[in-house]
């Protein structure tokens, strides 16, 4: 198969794309203030609520084809990850309010050219669950924030309703249809968080090529967890009990799998709502992310990774530059959020360089 090759002309910049990233950081940051006033602390604009904290490594495949043989993945070794996975909502609320998940996963030890102001031998990856941002465009995403921010001062049950009400439309669109994207955004199922895949979302360079990235699970224990549901009404910080009380237990696998660019017209570069077709590219595994048993949730490393520690889409190898308009507007929206929130809380932000400094 023949793939598209990377070239710096690839991404197409709308004229008003400045004024909508500025308009997503301003209404996010009151957002913040907002949520920083009910809760007397300023949390992440999104994915606030932790579900596990954690450690492992990252074995980059041997023999991998030319073409997956890329930035990172150019050579294989073992890496270690700092992995944080999160809840969708940039407020601590009860998992009722179940929507999208996070995973963010930094790498260390990794060599070769760095985007600007990037300063450590890592690379971020910042995924979710869904292969697509609903939001399509910076334009979309800041539609999209300003609902969400609108929502924000309402009362939890009315935000347990909005996302009752979309978990329960993509159920029947499951059935009689597709299921949509933005109904899973607001509400997804109330699955376990290690049996979920996680995805970019959004293409980044991949050396010569281009792609879009994920982390699927691939151990016989995640299997299990296939019919796993939390009981909202039992426990409202399910998820997290279940994450940690899986990670005493067994270990987790991840694997993570490129989907290459290939067709110009039905895989997009500048809107990320738009699921690249799998019959022009599908998903290959280039590396395996192994989480040992641990404690998933110690209070000190749970600390660092909530208050202290930062991943961004901006930390990363030149060789795998985020591209598209909602990337160019994470890569300024993520970094102005985290500045607040550091400053708000009196914490000194830390682009953790490598994995000592991580708290057991």
């Amino acid at each position: 198969m023949a793939y598209l090759r990377y070239s710096d002309d690839i991404e197409t910049i709308q004229p008003d794309e400045q004024e909508s990233i500025d308009g997503i950081i301003k209404g996010m940051t009151q957002q913040t203030e907002t949520v920083e006033k009910r809760e007397h602390h300023a949390v992440r604009a999104s994915h606030a609520k932790s579900s596990a904290c954690v450690t492992g490594e990252l074995t980059i495949a041997n023999d991998l084809p030319p073409e997956l043989a890329q930035g990172l993945f150019a050579k294989p070794g073992t890496h270690p990850v700092a992995i944080r996975f999160a809840q969708g909502p940039g407020e601590t609320l009860g998992d009722r309010v179940s929507t999208h998940r996070g995973m963010a996963i930094k790498v260390f030890g990794v060599d070769g050219e760095k985007l600007p102001g990037h300063d450590a031998d890592t690379q971020d990856f910042v995924f979710a669950t869904g292969p697509t941002f609903p939001s399509g465009t910076a334009q979309g995403f800041l539609r999209d924030a300003k609902q969400i921010g609108a929502a924000t001062p309402l009362p939890e049950g009315f935000k347990s309703a909005v996302s009752s009400l979309a978990r329960n439309m993509n159920k029947v669109l499951t059935k009689v249809a597709t299921p949509s994207p933005k109904a899973d955004f607001f509400g997804h199922p109330y699955s376990h968080p290690l049996f979920d895949s996680y995805f970019s979302q959004a293409p980044v360079r991949y050396g010569d090529y281009v792609a879009k990235l994920a982390a699927f699970p691939a151990s016989v224990y995640q299997d299990q967890l296939k019919d796993w549901l939390l009981d909202p009404h039992e426990d409202e910080d399910g998820f997290r009990h279940a994450t940690v009380r899986y990670f005493t237990e067994h270990d987790a696998v991840f694997e993570v799998r490129v989907q290459l660019w290939a067709n110009a017209e039905s895989q997009p570069i500048e809107d990320t709502s738009v699921e690249w077709p799998a019959n022009d590219s599908q998903y290959r595994t280039v590396a395996t992310i192994r989480i040992p048993r641990q404690e998933a949730y110690s209070a000190e490393r749970v600390r660092y990774f909530d208050e202290v520690m930062t991943f961004r889409p901006a930390h990363s190898l030149a060789a795998h530059r985020p591209l598209g308009s909602v990337m160019r507007a994470r890569l300024q929206v993520y970094n102005a959020l985290s500045d607040f929130r550091h400053r708000e809380n009196g914490v000194a932000a830390q682009n953790t360089a490598d994995i000592s400094q991580i708290p057991a």
